[in-house]
């Protein structure tokens, strides 16, 4: 537990605002070996947007959300491109879409931010991976489990034309194919890819490196990453299960332009105790970056994590734990100029994850924390791709709202910040 406070205590929370580099100046994004290119990733998970944007009256919802997350700083958003199947679907059956994404592209872009776009779910809560098999079965297809989406050839044609409908379709508000919208920032294969069925991990590779080809032949202006939690392939570092994926080669394959880690130790170590699953997390943030640096050399985003509140005895103060070693890691491998990039954390849904900061003080003063300390670290340059010749802001303010800095880049390097939580 002194571990736990001490890490607290030493967590330095920093929030960069570009004064004069904004988020629909930078364009299309692209990296450059261990950075993303333009900026580092200050963002939120908002599933909830495919829930309610096929109802009209819940639209403004959308709007309000991203207008919030803008005034504070937040720039990318992470939210799904499906609801396959059910009630209010954006895809009814193989190949038959609403186009209900573009009321979400166009108002992300009228606030500045950019999307990381999910194309599947590894789950079935919006149809994912168990609808499309369902499809194929209902097409006569002899298929026995879920994870024959990744080898059967029929499922695999249903998840290609979704790609291409998806990437050529014209916003009906913006006139922008989507390959084409720098609101975009990445895909994202998957949500949480898994393959129980097959310990070999050969059968996720193939499917990642067969799809991020088949996706980059359509849009190569776009990042993508494959959406994996971070599981290693038969290795102690991981908790003790196996789901058929290798975070090292899975990353390496070369369409995939950047690495993604979700840490939810509270979910995979049940039973165990609050230092133990912080132990955990300790180790699993620090491994993943060291091998991010020196073996997949491309950069790391900490796309989920968390504490849900809903979890048995839960605390307060053990959730601002985990927030701190994440925030903490993300803090100094950018300070550093390390090859992580930022972090997302998750969106109030009622799931248990959502922080609201009123009703969380402890959380709140530690999410926003004042600069203390600061030392200048290396960060890489930020400009626009579309104005090369503007290849820097003057300043960046650094601090919070309240207790800002401006430093002249001059005379520092800018040093990574990590989030303020959205509320929603």
């Amino acid at each position: 537990m002194k571990m736990m406070k001490k890490n607290i205590c030493k967590l330095l929370l920093i929030i960069l605002v570009m004064s004069e580099v904004r988020a629909e100046d930078v364009g299309l994004m692209r990296v450059d070996r261990e950075h993303f290119i333009p900026f580092y990733g200050n963002g939120f998970n908002a599933y909830w947007l495919m829930y309610v944007v096929t109802d009209l009256s819940q639209r403004s919802k959308i709007s309000s959300a991203f207008e919030e997350a803008s005034n504070h700083s937040l720039v990318i958003a992470r939210t799904w491109a499906f609801r396959d199947g059910g009630d209010s679907p954006l895809q009814s059956s193989p190949g038959i879409f609403n186009g209900a994404l573009d009321y979400v592209i166009s108002e992300a872009g009228k606030h500045n931010i950019k999307l990381i776009l999910s194309l599947v779910d590894n789950y079935n809560y919006t149809g994912g991976k168990q609808q499309y098999v369902q499809w194929a079965r209902n097409d006569g297809q002899n298929i026995i489990s879920d994870d024959d989406f990744l080898t059967n050839s029929v499922v695999k044609g249903y998840y290609k034309n979704r790609i291409k409908a998806i990437l050529t379709r014209k916003n009906s508000i913006s006139g922008i194919a989507y390959k084409d919208d720098p609101t975009i920032m990445a895909w994202e294969l998957m949500n949480e890819p898994r393959c129980p069925t097959d310990p070999s991990g050969n059968n996720i590779q193939a499917w990642i490196e067969e799809m991020a080809s088949y996706l980059k032949s359509i849009d190569s202006k776009h990042l993508l990453e494959a959406g994996l939690e971070g599981f290693y392939h038969h290795n102690k570092k991981n908790p003790h299960f196996e789901v058929g994926t290798y975070f090292l080669r899975n990353n390496q394959i070369a369409e995939i332009d950047f690495a993604t880690v979700h840490s939810y130790p509270h979910q995979w170590l049940m039973g165990e105790s609050d230092e133990e699953q912080f132990l955990f997390l300790d180790e699993w943030l620090s491994s993943h970056i060291k091998d991010v640096e020196t073996k997949i050399q491309k950069p790391l985003l900490f796309a989920e994590f968390g504490k849900s509140s809903k979890d048995p005895g839960y605390r307060t103060s053990a959730r601002d734990e985990v927030m701190a070693a994440v925030y903490g890691a993300i803090y100094s491998s950018a300070r550093r100029g390390g090859a992580t990039a930022g972090g997302l954390v998750r969106e109030n849904l009622g799931d248990g994850y959502g922080i609201v900061l009123s009703r969380s003080p402890s959380t709140a003063t530690l999410i926003q924390g004042t600069v203390q300390e600061a030392q200048p670290g290396k960060a890489y340059v930020i400009y626009s791709e579309f104005n090369p010749t503007s290849t820097k802001p003057s300043s960046l303010l650094i601090g919070t709202s309240r207790t800002a800095t401006n430093w002249n880049l001059d005379e520092h390097q800018p040093v990574f910040a990590s989030l303020i939580e959205h509320k929603y």
